[in-house]
């Protein structure tokens, strides 16, 4: 019997949900050769591997990760008959360009289902999703935890993959006081998603292998929450899914991919920032809403601003640095730094980005968009630093810091720095205390 020719895939990603696509499809599966991903969003990641030791078998040498810039280069010269589209937070017209791309190079454009990339836990499962980056997921995620510790539940948090680092030490990590930030030589972006959780007293899984996550995490909690990244749907089959939308984008939710699908599937719709939409866009994503999800039950929030040292904002000449993806591919134009400058009456915020050097001066070069903003971006060790030196270049009062992290415990400042914060606060009834206690009564 003629052996099965095997069908020649790239996985088009950008670390994270294309490698847990080939680890749940690919991986071992006889029936196809992945010959290579490509990478996006996220820099220093092309021109690496995906390593031997997480890739299986059928990969002795492990996979080669090239830029997406490369995309019909890499499709003709491997021959490759599929090109599996595995990344988030993409506008619709953006993921049917790179089809094009894929079809007029000579393979087939493909996206996975859903359901089939999702692993099935032992324990009940509550997924914590968005529409887009930046819509406040976050906040959500944290409430949700807090609410369940205090119905008497032992939590675990289990985060969307950021595995920017070495994949084999990545493979699982596990993340219960600051210090293991460290010792996982966490880069901002991580630190971002993780220390909230960890300073308000839950535990967080991350990495790259989620089998292997999802079963640790099984060993010491109750209830799984998957907090998602981007707009991606999630790695674990929920019990109950909820989903924040941003009434200050509204249409996103039904023009970016994947947020609609989670919109589609979810039982909870959260629209926030209902303090600072009009009313108009509240209505409008309602509508946007019922359209395509008729059973999910609507929780209106706001996320108030809070900021140390408030009064000493008043008057001030101002650096406003935001969350990175938020501000880049997140496409967001202002954020909770932002705001935190307008309510406590800074005089003016200094645009930074004719003081930008090395790596973030390119940052605003790919993303002419972010304007008069800092992003704080922190992939590696040189994009700290020079983030590092535009702060400290950049002639201003004060620093007003918009990331969920102590970024002076990363960044030395040489200037007053001030701390943003914000919590989900829901409007009325439903809330999410009282649906997770009915959610939980389920469970007994």
């Amino acid at each position: 019997m003629a052996e099965m020719k095997r069908v020649r895939t790239i996985i088009i990603g950008a670390a994270g949900r294309d490698f847990h696509n080939f680890n749940m499809i690919y991986r071992d599966n006889e029936r196809y050769d992945v010959v290579a991903f490509t990478a996006a969003q996220i820099p220093n990641i092309a021109g690496r591997k995906y390593p031997a030791s997480l890739a299986g078998t059928l990969y002795p040498k492990g996979i080669p990760i090239f830029r997406e810039q490369d995309l019909e280069k890499t499709i003709r010269e491997y021959d490759v008959e599929e090109a599996v589209f595995s990344y988030s937070d993409i506008s619709y017209n953006h993921v049917m360009s790179i089809g094009s791309r894929v079809t007029t190079a000579g393979a087939h454009f493909k996206i996975l289902s859903i359901p089939d990339t999702m692993l099935v836990s032992k324990k009940p499962v509550v997924s914590v999703c968005a529409v887009r980056t930046g819509s406040g997921k976050s906040q959500t995620c944290r409430k949700v935890s807090r609410i369940l510790r205090d119905l008497g539940y032992k939590v675990a948090v289990v985060r969307h993959p950021m595995p920017y680092g070495d994949l084999e030490k990545q493979k699982v990590q596990r993340f219960a006081t600051v210090q293991d930030l460290h010792r996982h030589h966490c880069t901002i972006e991580e630190m971002e998603e993780y220390e909230p959780h960890i300073t308000s007293g839950s535990i967080v899984y991350a990495g790259v292998d989620y089998q292997a996550i999802l079963e640790d995490a099984e060993r010491e909690a109750d209830i799984i929450i998957w907090d998602g990244g981007n707009n991606d749907s999630p790695f674990f089959e929920p019990d109950l899914k909820i989903v924040v939308t941003d009434p200050l984008r509204v249409g996103n939710e039904l023009s970016y991919y994947p947020g609609e699908s989670n919109l589609r599937m979810a039982d909870v719709v959260i629209i926030n920032k209902i303090d600072s939409a009009e009313p108009r866009a509240i209505f409008a994503l309602r509508e946007n809403i019922r359209r395509v999800n008729t059973f999910g039950r609507i929780i209106e929030a706001a996320s108030p601003i809070f900021a140390e040292h408030s009064d000493k904002i008043a008057g001030k000449r101002v650096l406003v640095i935001e969350d990175g993806p938020t501000l880049t591919h997140g496409e967001m134009r202002y954020g909770a730094g932002t705001v935190a400058a307008q309510k406590f009456g800074a005089s003016e915020i200094i645009d930074p980005r004719p003081y930008a050097v090395g790596e973030i001066k390119k940052t605003y070069e790919t993303y002419p968009n972010i304007g008069i903003l800092l992003p704080a971006m922190g992939y590696g060790k040189q994009q700290i630093k020079d983030l590092e030196a535009t702060i400290n270049k950049t002639p201003c009062d004060a620093v007003i810091i918009g990331t969920p992290i102590n970024l002076t415990r990363i960044v030395k400042m040489k200037k007053p720095a001030y701390r943003v914060y914000y919590e989900l606060e829901e409007i009325g009834e439903p809330s999410l205390k009282s649906i997770l206690t009915e959610f939980t009564k389920t469970l007994k």
